[in-house]
């Protein structure tokens, strides 16, 4: 019996949202604590000792950690308290210095994470607190200037390191972003050579058929209705498949100008099929990873090419992913064709999970794969497993026989639902 496809939502995760409430109220709590434990840790406890007054400054720090990563601008103003707080107690130079530290790798941090307009005024307000820290730890007015200006260097410095990397990550993040947009675009050029030859193929086909029963249509009527009933199935199939790409494919070659990056001739050999499956496992056991192909439905129903081209597609990306990627010797496809839908999932059992999206470095099978489904108005999904492994599955719509003997003038649905000429998500 076919398996099909069903979505299911799953219930918010309470356990882990009241966790995490639990995380940061103890992460405020524990802040709020440092300027006490700073206060108290710089007067040395019963002992007065240099090495007993510099591990309590450094717990007292240490507890600023966990806001730190929720909230930089909350810690970095508790620890300009603390660092006032004991300051004002003039303790040894070591401790002063290593709060004076903190406090302008948390500035950098902040210019790391955060715009102009909230990195300077914080800069500013922790110059102002360390000056003011440094009218209680220093002497003379020499001493005085020369700390003052040293101060500033080094937070001029933490600023501008901290807004370098920042600006590297906003770059960074801009090129992953044009790169994906580019490889989406080659990706639907690709897929519109690919369809043109199916195109060209199909008018092909309805031009000699047209011929033949021209000529035979006096002297054997028999003939020249075969011809025009190959001609009727052929252009219906032909518009069912232009009708279910052809609205996105425009809309990429009218944004791109006909023309996308990294695009590349399409290949002249026939578009292969699910039916060259078997030429595809034995290549992917050449390449060490053996393959189990599960069929359920009528193996033998015949597809729409550019339905039959994106499964081999998907099929074949995904087996690459395995042989690249995964550590198992062994993998599982499945193609499963219902009434309505062809299912295709591909199942590794090895190796660690990869990421669901590409990296900046990483190839783009899994957005091309991703594309191809959602111009056939299909769903897709790939992931690493709860057990280990990695997981894709399409679902791709299929015409029905009864959309089929529709009139070619009739508005039909898609297989997704939505109306004609709603462009896919």
């Amino acid at each position: 019996m076919p398996a099909t496809a069903t979505a299911t939502t799953a219930p918010p995760p309470t356990g882990r949202v009241s966790g995490g409430v639990v995380s940061a109220v103890l992460a405020w709590c524990t802040a709020a604590a440092h300027p006490f434990v700073v206060f108290f840790g710089v007067q040395a406890g019963p002992f007065r000792s240099t090495e007993l007054r510099l591990a309590l400054t450094t717990v007292g720090i240490g507890m600023l950690l966990p806001l730190a990563r929720r909230r930089p601008e909350a810690a970095l103003g508790l620890l300009l308290v603390g660092l006032f707080a004991a300051a004002t107690t003039r303790p040894v130079p070591e401790a002063t210095y290593l709060l004076v530290l903190a406090a302008d790798t948390g500035v950098g941090r902040l210019a790391a994470r955060r715009p102009l307009k909230i990195a300077v005024p914080a800069a500013l307000a922790t110059l102002a607190v360390q000056i003011g820290a440094a009218t209680y730890t220093t002497s003379g007015q020499n001493v005085f200037v020369t700390t003052v200006v040293a101060l500033a260097l080094a937070l001029l410095t933490a600023g501008l390191l901290g807004h370098s990397v920042r600006e590297r990550r906003t770059h960074a993040a801009e090129l992953r972003a044009r790169t994906a947009a580019e490889a989406v675009t080659a990706e639907r050029l690709r897929i519109a050579r690919e369809l043109h030859d199916v195109i060209a193929h199909s008018i092909g086909v309805i031009a000699i058929q047209a011929g033949v029963g021209r000529r035979v249509i006096d002297t054997q009527p028999a003939e020249a209705r075969n011809a025009l009933a190959t001609i009727e199935t052929t252009s219906r199939e032909t518009l069912a498949g232009l009708r279910r790409t052809l609205g996105a494919l425009r809309a990429s070659a009218k944004d791109t100008g006909g023309q996308g990056p990294g695009a590349t001739p399409a290949p002249r050999d026939p578009a292969p099929g699910l039916a060259d499956l078997d030429r595809l496992v034995a290549s992917t056991a050449d390449a060490g990873v053996r393959v189990e192909v599960r069929q359920f439905g009528d193996p033998g129903r015949s597809l729409p090419p550019e339905v039959d081209l994106a499964a081999y597609r998907i099929v074949q990306e995904s087996l690459t992913n395995v042989v690249r990627h995964a550590s198992t010797p062994a993998c599982r496809v499945t193609v499963d064709r219902s009434e309505d839908t062809l299912l295709v999932e591909i199942t590794d059992d090895g190796g660690p999970a990869r990421p669901s999206g590409p990296p900046a470095a990483a190839g783009y099978g899994i957005v091309g794969m991703r594309e191809r489904a959602a111009l056939l108005g299909g769903r897709f999904s790939a992931g690493p497993r709860p057990g280990g492994g990695f997981h894709v599955t399409a679902a791709l719509p299929l015409p029905t026989d009864t959309a089929l003997s529709l009139p070619t003038d009739t508005a039909r649905p898609l297989p997704t639902g939505r109306p004609e000429g709603t462009p896919t998500p």
